[in-house]
């Protein structure tokens, strides 16, 4: 008889009898899960279905059926002798080989004969003996057929045991059975009845917690029936699998910038994400972030697409392009619906959809109320979504690059939420953002990681440009009662090329000291690649502080410097002025895209003389413009060409700063006042808003507090503050004059008059 033995890795269960260590079987009890643990027991199970035993649900004593037919074959008698269980074995199991039959008939006469010397009485021993005949007869004989065998037999057993079945284990261990056993409670139950672990060993392994409640071998069995069903529709399996969330200890937007080569360096896996965030860290610099993080996709290249509030309802034209039929049972409906799946570019990635899609609509039909129909439905939603963005996420896709995916808002309601688990199955990031910590997302998913924070804001949309973003400054925080810091990453004087600016929102007294920081010692600086991100003032401040006049001009002089285009009069660019552009700006526009190449060619371009790089980032900014509609009008009605023509006939002074501008140092300023009752133009309001996206500081002073350049913008771009009661028909001195030198020059009047007079 083979002896028990222990395990030095738990792939020893899978070797032959003669290629173990030591000649002998394994009793193994398992009370601990892991997927380590998870992936043994499913490789076990398979062992056990070629060639063992499998009993699910505990061992359970033989009913009155069986004892009546034991009794009908055997009789009532017994002897507590070796000869007598060996003739008892022979007649009540006649298939078993001699060698099988004296082996199995040793085993229990050694197990009765200990219970003897503890004292058991012959009528228990009887009791025993019948119940374990019983036991062996209707769930064991399988595996009694294989004992010899160089292929050890195995079983499998899950649940509480009994101290009889316990035993009864022990005697198949005994005459050549490797055991496995699965203890999902804990050992506590176990150990009252083998404290001494004498006939059983525990396996142990890192990083083991309790059995998940659902956990059962028939969830081992669905899976398997799942993986098989699935196997009808793609043949073999994918070359590559996910690894969601696992390569990282805590899951935020800052891995969702990590390229896939940062992740992970298994060939056969994609690392992506799952992620929530509730809540925000910094109310003052949350869009901003988002856009650093729109930012940090695009320049690695990688596909992304937003949802903001709610995914679109499929179209009925989308609905009818899905193949579908009446379904008698899940596993038609699987196999029909799974078609309409399709990615002929990467058969690997289809195969990997296709199966994504098997498990997770096996998955559902096992929730409590899904019905045939139900699960219908929310498998063409899904279906409907997934070629709707199909090729925004995955175009000539390649192992292992990953898309992603950004819901702006909580998911609201139960195909969403089905549609964004299925996506996270494959080789996109999927981040749902739920700054308003009060609304309720519908979306639950064992894999998904939360992130929470403890401020909320009511953003709706996702910043797609630098017009979309405010960031507030210390003070500004401070007043919307937010007590952390802003954070300041420092970099070096990289040589940056180009800048992504979003507006800043301040206090109105602190403006002047913001003014005169350098662009890199506010807050959102940063720089990804060639490209800076940073935060530029678009302010207007209305009304005079106290009504004092003289200290309001001297304050709007604090603003003005070589540094600074200075605008006196509105409007300052007039619809009737000359501008070479103006008759040939419908032919540099096909398609909402600016022809770079013919507007370079026109006669009347002035900006050949900028570097070539600057040149790119001026058209680059004009595009952007357009593409934002920034201006009323826009594709609308003509507009897009004043937008063209006005920024491609800026004054000579406004390109001079333009060519001198380091988007690390201070920025180039732009100060408007506007006293009288005269309102900017259309183009003053299309040169502000460029020259902002070009990096410009800029600041209209209306003391009269009427309307100014915003209301030809399309949406709030404008920083405005009340400093105090509106005075009218101010007459604007000169403001590029210092206080300190206005006085002198006023005494130099007096004296030149004194002295004019005199002569």
């Amino acid at each position: 008889m083979p002896e028990l033995k222990k395990i030095e890795k738990v792939s020893d269960f899978f070797l032959n009898l003669k290629d173990r260590e030591e000649k002998g079987v394994f009793f193994y009890r398992i009370s601990g899960y892991n997927s380590g643990i998870h992936a043994f027991i499913r490789k076990y199970y398979e062992s056990c279905m070629i060639s063992g035993v499998i009993v699910e649900g505990g061992i359970q004593n033989p009913d009155q059926k069986n004892l009546a037919y034991y009794n009908e074959i055997m009789g009532s008698a017994f002897e507590m002798n070796q000869k007598f269980i060996y003739k008892s074995i022979n007649k009540w199991l006649p298939r078993l080989s001699l060698s099988q039959q004296q082996s199995i008939s040793d085993s229990i006469y050694n197990l009765l004969l200990s219970l003897q010397k503890m004292g058991k009485n012959v009528n228990m021993l009887k009791n025993i003996y019948i119940k374990f005949m019983c036991w062996l007869y209707y769930k064991f004989e399988r595996i009694l057929i294989k004992l010899g065998d160089d292929k050890v037999p195995k079983m499998l057993i899950e649940g509480d045991i009994s101290n009889y079945a316990l035993m009864l284990v022990s005697v198949l261990s005994n005459a050549g059975c490797d055991v496995v056993l699965l203890l999902y409670k804990g050992n506590s139950a176990y150990l009252k009845i083998d404290p001494n672990s004498e006939y059983s060993n525990e396996l142990i392994a890192k990083g083991l917690e309790p059995f998940p409640a659902d956990f059962s071998l028939k969830v081992i069995k669905d899976e398997m029936k799942q993986e098989k069903l699935g196997e009808r529709i793609y043949g073999k399996k994918p070359n590559f699998a996910n690894c969601t969330n696992t390569w990282t200890v805590d899951c935020d937007l800052t891995d969702i910038k990590k390229n896939y080569n940062e992740r992970g360096y298994e060939p056969n896996f994609f690392y992506n994400c799952f992620l929530r965030v509730r809540g925000v860290q910094e109310q003052g610099t949350y869009s901003s972030e988002l856009l650093l993080l729109k930012t940090a996709l695009e320049t690695a290249g990688r596909k992304m697409v937003v949802i903001e509030d709610q995914i679109p309802i499929p179209s009925p034209v989308e609905i009818s392009s899905i193949n579908r039929k009446n379904y008698p049972n899940v596993e038609h409906l699987v196999l029909d619906l799974a078609s309409n799946l399709k990615y002929p570019s990467n058969i690997e990635l289809q195969k990997w959809i296709i199966k994504s899609f098997i498990d997770l609509l096996i998955e559902e039909s096992k929730i409590e109320g899904m019905n045939i129909n139900k699960l219908t439905n929310k498998a063409i939603y899904l279906l409907c979504w997934f070629k709707r963005y199909m090729m925004k996420l995955f175009p000539n896709w390649k192992m292992p690059e990953l898309s992603c995916f950004i819901h702006m808002g909580a998911c609201k309601n139960e195909y969403e939420a089905f549609f964004l688990r299925f996506l996270a199955k494959l080789p996109v990031d999927v981040v749902i953002l739920v700054p308003n910590v009060e609304e309720v997302c519908c979306l639950s998913d064992p894999i998904l990681i939360e992130k929470k924070y403890s401020y909320t804001l009511d953003v709706k949309q996702f910043p797609q440009s630098s017009s979309d973003v405010r960031v507030s400054t210390y003070a500004h925080s401070a007043e919307m009662e937010l007590d952390s810091e802003l954070s300041m990453p420092s970099f070096g004087e990289e040589q940056c090329r180009k800048a992504n600016t979003v507006t800043l929102s301040t206090t109105t007294g602190e403006i002047l000291s913001i003014w005169r920081e350098e662009l890199q010692e506010r807050p959102n600086y940063s720089v990804v690649g060639d490209t800076a991100n940073i935060s530029v003032l678009f302010s207007k401040v209305s009304g005079v502080k106290d009504r004092n006049v003289q200290e309001y001009w001297n304050y709007v002089r604090e603003f003005v410097d070589d540094n600074t285009f200075l605008i006196t009069e509105a409007p300052f660019i007039k619809s009737t002025i000359m501008n070479p552009i103006k008759v040939s700006a419908t032919s540099f526009l096909r398609a909402g895209q600016l022809l770079r190449d013919k507007i370079k060619a026109h006669h009347g371009y002035r900006y050949g003389i900028l570097r070539d790089e600057i040149q790119e980032y001026i058209f680059d900014k004009m595009q952007l413009m357009l593409n934002e509609r920034i201006i009323k009008g826009t594709f609308q009605n003509g507009t897009e060409y004043n937008v063209v023509s006005t920024a491609l006939n800026m004054p000579r002074d406004i390109l001079r700063l333009i060519q001198k501008f380091e988007v690390i140092k201070k920025s180039p300023k732009l100060v408007y006042v506007s006293a009288g009752e005269k309102i900017p133009s259309q183009e003053d309001a299309i040169m502000s808003s460029f020259l902002s996206y070009m990096g410009f500081d800029i600041i209209f002073f209306v003391p009269t507090g009427y309307q100014t350049v915003e209301k030809y913008f399309s949406k709030n771009i404008v920083d405005e503050h009340q400093a105090g009661d509106f005075i009218y028909d101010m007459k604007i001195p000169n403001l590029r004059v210092k206080p300190t030198n206005l006085l002198n020059s006023i005494k130099e009047s007096i004296r030149n008059r004194i002295f004019n007079r005199h002569r």
